[in-house]
């Protein structure tokens, strides 16, 4: 099949990735001295501050301690305690019995989205061991990535969050009315809450904003469709503003930190992506009371059986223009994006197929996520892009916002049954997205290369470059010259 290996070569560009190519060495590439307090703290601070921005961007807790341990191990800082939560990172170096252990500290005050700068500072970690890199040199590299400014321009980011509403709304069924609509809406809410961080206000109450503003527009259609005669779905804007709002939460890093045994950070991960959650439910609560309160007509709420596959070439698109959106508006690099499509596609079909075959949305959500974060992280190492961004991505068109506005509405409408039903529905899709994600990267890190895949020549086996060993040959001692002379006494 030569077309589909060149597609496939295309699609994952065909290089071989840093993190193939990694040494692994358990000894110390460039040792410092560990006498040297100064010395010691420059290492230090360089891998704490290695892993802010990895924690930053969502990563879990054990992606992030390798990720300090990697750094410190390289200097020669092989016996390290680490200590990650959810907004600080502490290291203890050991540096033997008569010297006292070093250790530093610093707290993640931001939460960042440029996968970008994320995959600038894992390609650093990589040529920081392959290479033999000053810690002087990759302080300074790190300085130049964390202060470098997004690689487009903010209302690229707008049109990518724009976009992935458009998208999901097509998703659902949506036709170009409520397509368009949805990317107005999600247009006002990106802006409103630039606008409103530039004064501080904290983000529950710029989730209550955005869930608000995503609900206004559907009110207001669903009150005009009537007397204009459109047949529109009002409930799907209000669907798409909600999955553009729970994508940017750590849902992914919350339930991995929960699985992989860091059980502190992931509770405090949850409790944000409840508070957010519970900020624009709230926001889209008070807008649906306001429009009860002034006779307006409120989007009602319509029970499917489940997803079909019918319209299914306009899905799979969706699905794929949905996650490259949203890489689109994390400043995701331009390879990025196209493995992000795919996963985002890759994801769509098996959510779809899996529905088709009887099983519900919780088992078609894991599956598909498992699906996405393995074949995420195959293309994401081709791609030079942690998994991370991939992952993410792709599972970004299966977040359940419009089982949350079921939900909220009936439970509004006093249908309790109803609305319990639907919210837990909403708390099961996600967990599974999450959990399946974790799986599928843990398949992709055991089994690195999948049968199915082994027929396309794009994705080979990854060569590992080891430095070569020198032996050293013993020689022999030179032969005592036999001589009649005696020697001098």
């Amino acid at each position: 099949m030569p077309v589909v290996s060149q597609a496939v070569g295309k699609l994952v560009a065909d290089r071989q990735a840093t993190a193939d190519t990694i040494v692994d060495a358990p000894a110390p590439l460039q040792p410092i001295d560990l006498t040297d307090d100064a010395r010691v703290a420059e290492v230090l601070d360089l891998a704490v501050r290695v892993g802010e921005v990895v924690l930053a961007s969502g990563t879990g807790v054990i992606d992030t301690t390798t990720q300090v341990r990697f750094i410190a191990a390289t200097y020669g800082l092989a016996r390290c305690d680490i200590d990650v939560t959810y907004d600080a990172i502490r290291i203890w170096a050991d540096r033997g019995p008569r010297l006292p252990p070093a250790s530093t500290m610093r707290i993640v005050h931001y939460r960042s989205l440029d996968f970008t700068r994320l995959a600038a500072v894992d390609r650093l970690t990589r040529r920081i061991r392959n290479e033999v890199v000053a810690p002087v040199d990759a302080r300074a590299a790190l300085d130049t990535i964390t202060s470098a400014p997004h690689p487009y321009h903010r209302w690229m980011a707008t049109f990518g969050w724009s976009l992935l509403a458009a998208a999901i709304a097509a998703l659902l069924g949506g036709g170009v009315v409520v397509a368009a609509v949805s990317f107005g809406t999600t247009l006002a809410i990106d802006r409103a809450n630039r606008v409103l961080n530039r004064f501080g206000l904290p983000f529950f109450f710029q989730h209550v904003v955005g869930g608000a503003i995503a609900a206004t527009p559907a009110i207001v259609l669903a009150t005009l469709a009537g007397p204009l005669g459109i047949e529109v779905d009002p409930a799907l804007i209000i669907a798409a503003g909600i999955t553009v709002l729970l994508s940017g939460l750590q849902l992914v890093g919350a339930v991995q930190d929960g699985i992989t045994g860091a059980p502190i950070t992931s509770t405090a991960r949850m409790l944000e992506v409840l508070m957010m959650t519970g900020g624009i439910i709230a926001g889209i609560a008070l807008a649906l009371r306001i429009g009860d309160v002034v006779g307006a007509t409120v989007p009602p709420i319509v029970l499917t059986p489940g997803a079909d596959i019918t319209d299914l070439p306009i899905k799979i698109v969706a699905g794929a223009v949905a996650a490259m959106a949203f890489a689109l508006a994390c400043y995701a690099e331009r390879r990025a994006l196209a493995a992000a499509a795919g996963s985002g596609a890759a994801g769509t079909i098996c959510y779809l197929l899996v529905q088709q075959a009887g099983f519900g949305p919780v088992l078609a959500s894991g599956v598909a996520a498992t699906v996405i974060g393995m074949a995420g992280g195959l293309m994401a190492r081709r791609a030079l892009t942690p998994p991370l961004v991939v992952a993410v991505a792709g599972i970004t068109p299966l977040l359940p916002g419009l089982k949350l506005y079921r939900g909220l509405n009936a439970v509004l409408n006093d249908q309790l049954a109803i609305g319990a039903n639907q919210l837990l529905a909403a708390f099961g899709v996600g967990c599974a997205l999450a959990a399946g994600v974790t799986l599928g990267e843990w398949f992709d890190r055991t089994v690195r290369r999948p049968r199915i895949l082994r027929r396309f020549g794009a994705l080979r086996r990854p060569i590992v470059r080891r430095r070569p060993t020198v032996r050293l040959r013993r020689r022999s001692a030179p032969p005592v010259p036999t001589s009649p002379i005696p020697p001098t006494q």
